[in-house]
């Protein structure tokens, strides 16, 4: 009895790791993936020359980071020989953020703007309020006052034009 107990107790936790967040620590994966990409097969495991590429692709020469890449270079540059043992390993992408999310909790709270640009009224209506305030928080905007849904697509669909930059 106890086995089975123990092993429908594995299961569930196998099945809810697989469903965590697609978009968990989503640009310090892209961050990562794009630095791994960067580097060949020999050099992957060269701690280095991972530091080097790290530096590198954080240095920005052809200005192609956004903001929020940039911020997450500037949380790894202190921690490059944390970063390049898991990474030299070849720990996946997301493995490598979380175990250096422990260092710095606020790496995997760097998360990519939602585009509402496209999005009809019946798309926002499937965001939850939740993301809507987040939406206009990113933004800039007050919604102290807004109590319903709809008063809150309303107020992003009317900020439509503040979410144009990726900067901060």
């Amino acid at each position: 009895m106890k086995f089975v107990s123990l092993l429908i107790f594995g299961l569930a936790a196998a099945v809810a790791n697989a469903a965590e967040d697609p978009k968990e620590c989503e640009v310090c994966v892209k961050v990562m993936d794009d630095i791994r990409a960067s580097l060949s097969k020999e050099d992957s495991k060269n701690k280095p020359k991972i530091e080097a590429a790290m530096g590198e692709y954080c240095a920005n020469k052809d200005n192609k980071l956004t903001a929020r890449e940039k911020k997450i270079c500037y949380y790894i540059d202190p921690i490059k020989r944390d970063v390049a043992q898991p990474f030299s390993l070849g720990m996946p992408s997301l493995k490598v953020c979380k175990r250096i999310t422990k260092n710095n909790p606020e790496i995997c709270t760097v998360k990519f703007p939602v585009k509402t640009e496209n999005m009809e009224k019946k798309d926002l209506s499937k965001l939850r309020v939740k993301q809507l305030k987040q939406i206009l928080a990113d933004r800039g905007v007050d919604y102290k006052g807004l109590l319903e849904k709809e008063e809150f697509i309303k107020k992003v669909q009317e900020t439509e034009h503040l979410a144009g930059g990726d900067e901060f």
